[in-house]
């Protein structure tokens, strides 16, 4: 029988972790007199109460280290529990959420999907806004986590080409989870340092460039705002696509470019396949945009290029309505969203890598066709594909297809209209953000759709967020017996 007590102890030190922090969104409201502050502490309270029970409960399951399942189970426990706690202060206090609405939202942020259920985001206690905006902070840091430590050790979609490059974890997972997290957190530190400056010197309030450089460097989306980042059109469109692309970038590159290696960057195919796609999407809808549209040149540059790249790397902010730009640059939208940014980074969907794996391996198939007897090995960037790396990206395709249309199916069986089911099944399991359909609300929340279709877009977040076989490994039978 798999023993679960060494799941169950980091899972309660996360949660006593997240306790703590909710202490900072209740001293904001603290600060400005708002009575939500009180939500906070319970929350605090209840969360740090349940964790430290489940902590010291198991306070000596970790002696035998961490093994293969069990590393299966935490990755999964952690993305289903922690959204659960963080969902607490939503119900405790404003927005006084039920248990769907707030566990959607906590779901959305953790996830950094950026779907949000909640309208009126202007009226809330700014602790609340802040804690939205942490939850995706910390989701986007643990997604690289869990991307260079858990999926490589675990064989997850082909993300064993990266094991070497995660400080080369050798299958024993548990020991380098401390060293690989100083060191992205420094880097994310950083770059989110760096986004508050750069936000507040093109004009943003002190508050609102905290809260933006959170969920852009963790390319999550929440704002500030119903209007979302329409309220900052001009100069800050451009700050915010700039580090919308750091944050899409493997962050095992930043760290090597703090220990003086360019090379590696300059050198990355994922690096140059993103950028490069990011210019032919961006290109594509302006030339389109340009022939259809009486803007000016420069607007039209500004506006498409913040939110096709908002949409690439899964941010998910809005400056415009991009579905009134005509059906040519709709589509270009949801294909980026359903690509994604570098493996590696905050970025959502599928991402560079697999893409590159796929077409390297439809190039090598095409050759063989025409020379059957020639052997070749496929390499990327300089470096061989194994075959598991290629049969494992080709079953993530496949099950990540299959996902996005079983949600589609399960979505419009709920009432919502084919569009509206259609976007909202691709927002959820890439993880992308915006839906749309006429049952959206003009804010872009999704609070009037039917409850089974929130709990099945909770479901495909949750799915995308673990790239889908990381979840699906636990319904075999087979994985819970010794």
């Amino acid at each position: 029988m798999l023993d679960v007590r060494p799941v169950v102890h980091l899972i309660g030190l996360l949660g006593l972790a997240m306790g703590g922090l909710m202490l900072a969104p209740m001293a904001v409201d603290w600060q400005a007199g708002n009575p939500n502050w009180d939500a906070f502490a319970r929350a605090a309270f209840l969360t740090c109460l349940l964790s430290g029970v489940a902590a010291l409960s198991t306070r000596d399951a970790l002696k035998a280290g961490l093994g293969r399942r069990q590393s299966f189970l935490l990755a999964a426990s952690v993305w289903a529990v922690l959204p659960a706690l963080g969902a607490v202060p939503f119900m405790l206090g404003a927005p006084e959420a039920g248990v769907t609405h707030a566990y959607f939202e906590a779901m959305s942020g953790m996830t950094t999907t950026g779907t949000t259920v909640f309208v009126g985001l202007e009226n809330l206690p700014p602790g609340v806004l802040v804690w939205r905006s942490m939850l995706q902070w910390l989701g986007g840091l643990g997604i690289v986590v869990v991307a260079l430590v858990f999926l490589p050790a675990l064989r997850v979609g082909g993300m064993q080409h990266f094991q070497s490059e995660a400080f080369d974890t050798m299958g024993k997972v548990l020991p380098r989870v401390y060293d690989i997290s100083a060191a992205l957190l420094q880097v994310y530190l950083g770059l989110t340092l760096a986004a508050i400056v750069a936000y507040m010197a093109f004009g943003m309030s002190g508050f609102d460039a905290i809260n933006h450089a959170m969920t852009t460097i963790a390319t999550g989306g929440f704002s500030t705002s119903d209007a979302s980042f329409a309220v900052f059109t001009g100069p800050l469109e451009y700050v915010s696509t700039l580090f919308m692309i750091l944050a899409g970038l493997p962050f095992i590159r930043f760290i090597q470019l703090l220990g003086g290696s360019w090379r590696a960057v300059l050198r990355d195919v994922q690096v140059q396949a993103f950028l490069r796609w990011t210019a032919y999407a961006v290109g594509a809808v302006i030339l389109y945009r340009m022939a259809t549209s009486e803007a000016g040149f420069l607007d039209i540059l500004r506006g498409t290029l913040f939110n096709v790249v908002t949409l690439f790397t899964g941010t998910g902010y809005g400056s415009e309505d991009v579905s009134v730009w005509g059906d040519f640059p709709l589509l270009v939208v949801v294909l980026v969203g359903f690509i994604g940014a570098c493996t590696a980074s905050t970025g959502c969907s599928l991402k560079i890598f697999r893409y590159l794996v796929l077409f390297e391996a439809i190039r090598a198939q095409m050759q063989r066709l025409r020379r059957p007897n020639e052997v070749r090995n496929l390499r990327l960037g300089g470096k061989r594909l194994e075959p598991d790396v290629v049969s494992s990206v080709i079953v993530m395709f496949t099950v990540f297809v299959a996902g996005f249309m079983f949600l589609t199916v399960a979505l419009s069986l709920t009432g919502l209209e084919l569009r509206t089911a259609i976007t909202a099944a691709w927002t959820a399991i890439c993880n992308v953000g915006p839906v749309f359909g006429p049952e959206v609300s003009e804010s872009g929340a999704v609070d009037g759709f039917p409850e089974a279709a929130k709990w099945l877009m909770i479901f495909g977040m949750y799915l995308g967020r673990l790239e889908v076989l990381a979840v699906l490994v636990l319904l075999l039978p087979r994985f819970w017996r010794d």
